[in-house]
């Protein structure tokens, strides 16, 4: 899936709650139906993440992950 971010953040060797709470100010500073991109290497932000969407009108268009790090395409809601 190729999808073009309009912001993209890298939150590499960064720990929970770290990743989450600086996703959300992104987030917060973003324009409706604007894509960030969120790379992390924390494994808690897979779950994290999934449960801000859940709980807020964002939603994750795609997610990847490797041995080292997790990657979120995150279209704000």
């Amino acid at each position: 899936m190729n999808i073009t971010p309009d912001i993209e953040l890298d939150l590499s060797n960064l720990s929970c709650p770290m990743p989450l709470l600086k996703t959300k100010l992104a987030l917060n500073n973003m324009r409706s139906d604007q894509i960030l991109k969120v790379v992390a290497t924390d494994p808690a932000s897979e779950k994290d993440f999934n449960l801000f969407v859940d709980q807020s009108d964002h939603k994750i268009l795609n997610f990847q992950k490797n041995d080292a790090s997790y990657f979120f395409w995150i279209k704000k809601g």
